[in-house]
């Protein structure tokens, strides 16, 4: 049975903004990462990233320019899941889309160890459904890691129905390890956090989309009426309009509460490509050196 112990190796599959954010804080806490990505490009851009973000750490002497190095020294990336043969933990931070997570546990199961755990970094999915896909359902949970993983505190753990109690205090003592809080949730749509945070900024697309107010002065009411430190819509585009419209589905769905209805307003955004800050474009326009609202 897996302890903190025996865990010296953890595998990332998913080089993106989470991935890559999972990566760095593991290698941090001294422990080998490998980081796997179907494109080697993702891997190489993902490293520079991950050396950038902790060169402004060194900066605010958060960390030493030896810590850095030590720690970039133990990421290794690859593109071929037998690279992950030797992890003792594997964490999922591929795209939100459960067909897809699926095909990645059914590449993965066959090369890991007997008693190596699974976790996944879903935001929103059934972690019960999503071991299923797998060998081992005791030996896997959620791992929900907020954005940008270097600089938030909180990792939400979610058991399956299957997750076994040994396998929940390793990844507990593991995120402690990680120099992050947790919050433990039970597996319904959403969890704790974006259960509470989606509907929110679904509702504030409904504001825009009703004409109550300008995108401008939505942000501004929330951000200094609410002591928010950004704008709901600011915070749409951040995490992407695309993941903020599949979290209102998953709750519109599984929840079956017309209260999650996604607004009509981000359907029309994401079907027209505007997602937000990773497009250029989404509530706000980035083209230029200030983001200028598009409504």
């Amino acid at each position: 049975m897996a302890s903190l112990e025996d865990i010296k190796t953890i595998g990332v599959i998913g080089a993106g903004q989470m991935g890559n954010g999972i990566a760095h804080v593991i290698a941090l806490a001294d422990y080998d990462v490998r980081l796997l990505d179907v494109s080697a490009e993702a891997l190489e851009k993902a490293l520079g990233l991950i050396g950038k973000n902790m060169d402004r750490q060194v900066k605010k002497d958060l960390i030493t320019e030896a810590q850095k190095k030590a720690a970039l020294a133990r990421i290794t990336t690859g593109t071929e899941y037998s690279f992950l043969s030797e992890c003792d933990l594997v964490i999922e931070a591929a795209t939100e889309n459960e067909e897809t997570k699926k095909q990645i546990f059914k590449l993965l199961c066959p090369v890991l160890g007997p008693d190596a755990i699974i976790a996944t970094n879903t935001s929103s999915i059934s972690v019960t459904r999503l071991a299923s896909y797998t060998d081992r359902p005791a030996k896997f949970m959620g791992m929900h890691f907020m954005n940008p993983v270097p600089l938030m505190k909180l990792v939400e753990l979610i058991r399956g129905i299957a997750t076994d109690e040994p396998t929940y205090r390793t990844i507990h003592e593991l995120t402690n390890k990680l120099g992050k809080d947790t919050a433990s949730a039970e597996d319904f749509p959403a969890f704790i956090v974006n259960r509470i945070l989606l509907p929110m900024i679904n509702e504030a697309i409904y504001t825009l989309y009703e004409g109550v107010g300008n995108v401008r002065s939505i942000d501004d009411a929330m951000r200094l009426g609410a002591n928010h430190p950004m704008g709901p819509l600011q915070l749409a585009d951040f995490i992407g309009l695309d993941t903020c419209l599949s979290i209102m589905h998953v709750l519109h769905d599984g929840l079956a509460d017309t209260k999650y209805r996604p607004c009509p307003l981000l359907v029309k955004y994401v079907e027209a490509g505007w997602l937000g800050r990773k497009a250029g474009r989404g509530f706000y326009d980035y083209s230029g050196d200030e983001p200028v609202p598009t409504r």
